[in-house]
């Protein structure tokens, strides 16, 4: 039986999942940054404690440094991305971080002195185009907005850079505890200095968003293992169609017909990129 129908259902559970976290964090954001990081980060955290307990698999690993700078790094996105919920609307910023693959390219080839063909320069290129059309041509984001989602997507860039170089050397669900342990710890620290109560309607989306966040992770890595990343990875880009459909209907958002030409630029130039780099790896080469 082809694995391939599978994998590409569990990313799309995955998708609808963080969708539905995305969505919550936005229905969510009058509360604190800080409290929303330290409610998505504690609901996750109790899930990889409890599987990694009962499975017995040494929950802080052996490349501890490594493990602990993906923690800083994804925190540190995560953080940056909630606050842009503020400024931004719920789309964009969706569809803005995912330029991280832009800004791993470019360390890739500044500081790992990685080579790029000029086809994928120009697929980089493509993308940056979006970024500047969804920039100039959405009306809900300002600068402020602006340069918190290109900082979240940098951080964003150097968790995949850090869980490049940690690659299989340590269990998926280790990677996600330090992450998620780390968030907490930030989360709680920032939200002894801002905290408001959450009222009790809230208090059970909040705890919610740990719970999706998880499955979003979990049905992302299952994909992951049953079929090549490559032939599934661009799947996840239609968590950006989810959440700009859900953001026009649920929240209201509006967009421009060149802010949405930018949102297709933007995801357009990655999937080639993932495409191109998937043709001509010397995996492949050697397949053939």
């Amino acid at each position: 039986m082809n694995p391939y129908p599978r994998a590409i259902a569990f990313m799309l559970w995955s998708v609808l999942s963080f969708t539905i976290m995305n969505l919550l964090l936005k229905y969510l954001v009058d509360y604190p940054t800080f409290e929303l990081v330290f409610f998505r980060s504690i609901g996750t955290l109790v899930l990889t404690t409890s599987i990694l307990s009962v499975q017995k698999v040494p929950m802080w690993g052996k490349h501890r440094y490594l493990l602990v700078a993906r923690g800083l790094s994804g925190a540190t996105s995560m953080v940056l991305f909630f606050a842009s919920l503020n400024y931004i609307s719920l789309g964009s910023a969706v569809s803005l971080r995912y330029v991280a693959p832009i800004f791993t390219a470019v360390i890739a080839v500044l500081f790992l002195k990685e080579k790029m063909s000029p086809l994928q320069w120009l697929f980089l290129l493509l993308s940056f185009s979006g970024v500047l059309l969804v920039k100039g041509f959405d009306p809900s984001i300002g600068y402020f907005g602006f340069i918190l989602i290109m900082l979240c997507a940098a951080f964003s860039a150097l968790v995949y850079i850090i869980i490049s170089k940690i690659g299989t050397r340590e269990h998926p669900l280790v990677v996600v505890h330090y992450f998620m342990l780390i968030a907490t710890l930030v989360g709680l620290g920032g939200m002894l200095l801002d905290y408001v109560p959450p009222k009790t309607e809230d208090l059970l989306w909040m705890l919610s968003l740990g719970i999706f966040g998880f499955f979003g992770q979990y049905f992302m890595t299952k994909a992951f293992q049953i079929y090549n990343a490559h032939l599934v990875a661009p799947f996840k880009y239609v968590e950006v169609f989810f959440t700009l459909s859900f953001g026009l209907f649920i929240f209201g958002e509006t967009y421009t017909f060149l802010s949405l030409l930018g949102t297709f630029c933007i995801i357009t130039g990655l999937v080639l990129n993932v495409i191109y780099k998937y043709r001509t790896s010397p995996k492949r080469l050697k397949l053939k």
